[in-house]
């Protein structure tokens, strides 16, 4: 069974809702995503997001192409964050997903890119540019090695489209909790509920939100409702801040673990 369906298998019977957090891989080094992984495994997270950086990342706000252009000036590619995901594998089972635009899975080549991810250990790839209309060889290749395909659903998906990304998803449906682009917002849409709640009626898979999630009290909230809750902007923020200062990885650690006990009604006091 792939670690994301048995993660949220095992959170469903304990009644909980999964805390996902998203970084960019190789921000500030390829070495301190690991310890970053490693940190927020210790802190409760559930699933972790790889931002593979792109040249072009149109979704994503400031914070996240601030990050996005620090990788890179490393030169950090979808091959060394696959290479480093294998390599890490030696340290951690904690479910991983790579968040990544498809022109560098494109440029790898779609065989190439499933059997590396799954000789990896990847368990999920969200496209944020791809849709699932024009996805059929890319989950073609993503099924047959057991990798969950991720796609997005957003405020002004119609119910149609809705119930096409529903049936096309594995693992989980993402909902961006906003229209624009990623970033911290001082409120959760009052809409995301009930969208939640309609993207159910179309599947039985978990549904996570994510975009403008920046604050334990944020987390709380979306916790109540949707099986997952994503926060990325703040963490990738104060990544940003930190940079490359030995005690970066424990801090951000600390502050992560503060958002997955609001997420799982928790006192962090």
């Amino acid at each position: 069974m792939n670690r994301i369906d048995a993660r949220f298998n095992a959170l469903s019977e304990e009644k909980k809702t999964a805390f996902i957090a998203f970084i960019t891989a190789g921000d500030p080094t390829l070495d301190y995503t690991e310890e970053l992984v490693l940190k927020f495994e210790e802190a409760g997270v559930d699933i972790i997001e790889f931002g593979v950086p792109f040249s072009d990342p149109v979704a994503d706000g400031v914070v996240n192409q601030e990050a996005a252009q620090r990788a890179l000036k490393h030169n950090v590619s979808l091959h060394d964050i696959v290479a480093r995901i294998k390599t890490l594998r030696k340290r951690t089972q904690i479910p991983l997903v790579l968040f990544t635009y498809f022109n560098p899975v494109l440029a790898y080549g779609l065989a190439s890119f499933a059997k590396d991810a799954a000789d990896a250990g990847v368990d999920g790839v969200l496209c944020v540019d791809l849709p699932p209309e024009e996805a059929g060889e890319y989950r073609q290749r993503l099924d047959e090695k057991d990798i969950a395909t991720v796609f997005l659903a957003a405020p002004t998906s119609s119910l149609e489209r809705i119930e096409i990304i529903a049936q096309a998803s594995t693992g989980f449906v993402y909902y961006v909790s906003r229209t624009g682009v990623t970033g911290e917002r001082a409120d959760v849409e009052a809409s995301v509920k009930g969208r939640v709640a309609e993207i159910k009626g179309f599947s039985d898979k978990p549904v996570v939100v994510g975009f403008g999630i920046s604050n334990p009290e944020q987390a709380a909230e979306v916790s109540g409702y949707a099986d997952g809750v994503v926060v990325g902007s703040a963490i990738v923020r104060m990544v940003g801040e930190l940079g490359e200062a030995p005690d970066m990885p424990a801090k951000v650690g600390d502050f992560v673990r503060s958002l997955v006990d609001a997420t799982k009604g928790k006192d962090s006091a």
